[in-house]
């Protein structure tokens, strides 16, 4: 299910969010398609247009979260919540591996995400990799 989010919402959001995928945190001029207005709780499970429910998410983020909102942390098992960007900073949950190509997640929510965003996917790891190479990543001002 769609919704339509008013440009002026758009335009909040890309700015709260730095123009980055919330999740992993590509920056728009570094991806191929348009970063996309993503709803932490998805409409289908009651969220809305509220801009608090909005974040920006890259096409591969958007697509393998779908209407998730929770996931077991792979080490405990436990069900938990996915990272909400809206409410939660960044770095108390992820970090980022010595070579700057992996997300490692630092708590139950942390990996719960990177594990149900496939946020270290085969793709994403390997563009991440030619990105340090150029100078691109990681981020340094990560929210």
């Amino acid at each position: 299910m769609t919704s339509y989010v008013p440009e002026a919402t758009r335009h909040r959001v890309i700015e709260a969010f730095g123009n980055r995928c919330s999740y992993c945190l590509a920056a728009q001029q570094y991806v191929f398609s348009k970063l996309e207005i993503e709803h932490i709780i998805p409409v289908t499970l009651g969220g809305g247009n509220d801009e608090w429910n909005l974040c920006l998410a890259c096409r591969l983020c958007n697509l393998y979260k779908r209407d998730q909102i929770e996931a077991a942390d792979p080490i405990t098992e436990a069900i938990v919540a996915l990272f909400n960007p809206r409410t939660q900073t960044w770095t108390d949950h992820f970090k980022w591996s010595q070579d700057g190509a992996i997300i490692v997640g630092l708590t139950p929510v942390g990996r719960a995400t990177v594990e149900a965003l496939r946020l270290n996917n085969e793709i994403a790891v390997e563009v991440r990799r030619n990105w340090v190479l150029v100078g691109w990543h990681p981020p340094s001002e990560v929210k």
